[in-house]
């Protein structure tokens, strides 16, 4: 089965799609990681990218595609893989589909994670995480035992600068622009499913899981 996870930054849909990897045993690709995967291997495409990431520039759609194509093709792709942060606009999406039609693939379902404006800038603006080992706490809803202190590794916690509040609402407006068009363009296609990203991690989990055997 191939899904693609679309929501807002702080919806709860990278959670999710490790969540589904895990008990699916389907890849859960991220642009971000085969981009910083390609570059650290040294890949032809890696490369592209990182001449247009020294720059500051956005990575073309092109050469994002052609790591899609590549990774999708692997041996570990043939029973489903998730997409999450891909696609972004709504060209990005044609190409995906012709992509997956040039390979005989189908996308199955889209996801759609719902949740208020609100809610987001809570959820992320309260986050807090270890930048050693990564783990990741938030002031309200799950703080670690000790004030700023990771509970698995002891060292100080930090708020990430993309997780302030006037980065947070950049981001939404960025999502909003270019990202929320893609809710009706996959309605129109019939596959779009919506989810009360509100819900607690367990509830968004269930409900994903009867609308795959739906």
């Amino acid at each position: 089965m191939i899904l693609i996870l679309l929501g807002p930054p702080g919806s709860g849909k990278g959670t999710q799609a490790k969540r589904l990897a895990v008990e699916k045993k389907w890849p859960h690709l991220s642009t971000g990681d085969m981009l910083r995967s390609a570059i650290a291997q040294g890949a032809e495409l890696g490369l592209k990218a990182k001449a247009f990431m020294d720059q500051g520039s956005l990575v073309p759609d092109e050469v994002v595609i052609g790591l899609i194509s590549e990774r999708i093709q692997q041996v570990d792709c043939k029973n489903g893989f998730i997409l999450d942060g891909f696609p972004r606009t709504i060209p990005q999406a044609v190409v995906l589909g012709r992509t997956l039609r040039s390979l005989s693939l189908h996308l199955d379902k889209v996801f759609s994670f719902e949740i208020h404006e609100s809610k987001l800038v809570d959820r992320l603006c309260g986050r807090r995480t270890c930048p050693k080992c990564g783990s990741m706490f938030h002031v309200q809803s799950a703080p670690p035992s000790q004030d700023m202190i990771c509970d698995q590794c002891g060292t100080g916690l930090v708020q990430r600068a993309d997780d302030q509040v006037d980065v947070v609402q950049r981001r939404l407006r960025v999502y909003e622009q270019e990202t929320a068009p893609l809710v009706d363009f996959y309605r129109k296609e019939g596959r779009l499913i919506c989810l009360d990203a509100a819900q607690s991690p367990d509830v968004v989990a269930l409900e994903l899981k009867k609308a795959l055997t739906g």
